[in-house]
Order: C-alpha cells, then structure tokens, then sequence
C-alpha cells in the first residue's frame, strides 16, 4: 500500500487540533473497552487499514480479549457483548453510515437506556472523531502499522 498525502507533515496545525479532541474524548466518562469496540467497528465500516491494525494494537494492550476484537464485525450475534456496547456499536453504525432518515427513535431510545445524556454525547465525540481520522487515513493509505513504535504498538505483539 503506497503511502499519499501525509497530513501530519502538510497540515501539522490541523493534525494537532484533531489530537487535542481525540484527547478530549479519551477523558470523557466513557469506559475505555467501549471507546476501543467504537473505533475499531467504525475503521472497519470505513475499510480504514491502518487505523483498524492501530485500534486492534491499542485495545490488546489495554486488556481487551482477542476473541471479542474477531467478534466486532459480527457484534449482532455475538454473546460477548453487553446490551450497553451493542446499543454504543449499533449508534456508532448508524453514525458511521447513516441512512435517509437519520438516527431512528427506537435506536435513539435504545442508546438513552444505557447513556445518559452526557454520555450520549460523549459517544457521538467518539464515533464523529474515529470516522474524521478514518476519513484522514484513508485518503492518505497510511501504512498499518506506520506509527507503531512511536505510539508504543509494538509492545501488543501482533505481526
């Protein structure tokens, strides 16, 4: 995969600004397996390479189980998630890829079940930050695996 424009280098400025609000979203209330199973499930909707192997590297060594990570492309099936994370997985769908009617109220609701309204909130920061660096690295074809040793993936592991 050939590596194009490499935003970091040509708009540092802007890189630095996505940065600070992806920092952001790491300190909301969120639990941090929740913010993982998000970004991993919206790089694979958005067939985002590098930040799918970046995301996959990040929840290992956070303690998330391999078999749940092969489980996120079928989390509709899966017992091994929480209604919580199913609601966060089938919102971070509807806002990955939204339809002609926008986010449904039966989803809405389902989602307010388990969020409050803060963390609704908090939620959509995390889903709208993951498909902009998704949207950012696919443009570019950013290697996977790229940054690995400067954001401290290697320690996961995974070749």
């Amino acid at each position: 995969m050939t590596s194009r424009v490499n935003h970091f280098k040509t708009v540092p400025a802007l890189v630095k600004a996505m940065s600070e609000l992806s920092t952001a979203v790491g300190n909301t209330s969120l639990e941090a397996s929740l913010k993982h199973l998000v970004d991993l499930r919206a790089s694979q909707l958005n067939q985002c390479a590098f930040c799918v192997d970046m995301h996959v590297k990040e929840a290992k060594l956070h303690g998330e189980r391999e078999l749940r990570l092969h489980h996120v492309a079928i989390w509709r099936e899966s017992p091994l998630f929480t209604a919580k994370e199913k609601a966060a997985l089938a919102l971070t769908e509807a806002l990955t890829r939204p339809g002609d009617h926008g986010i449904e109220d039966a989803l809405y609701s389902e989602v307010r079940e388990h969020f409050s309204e803060v963390e609704t909130s908090e939620l959509t920061f995390c889903i709208a930050t993951i498909n902009t660096w998704n949207r950012l690295m696919v443009l570019s074809r950013m290697t996977p695996g790229a940054f690995d040793s400067a954001y401290g993936l290697d320690r996961a592991d995974l070749r």
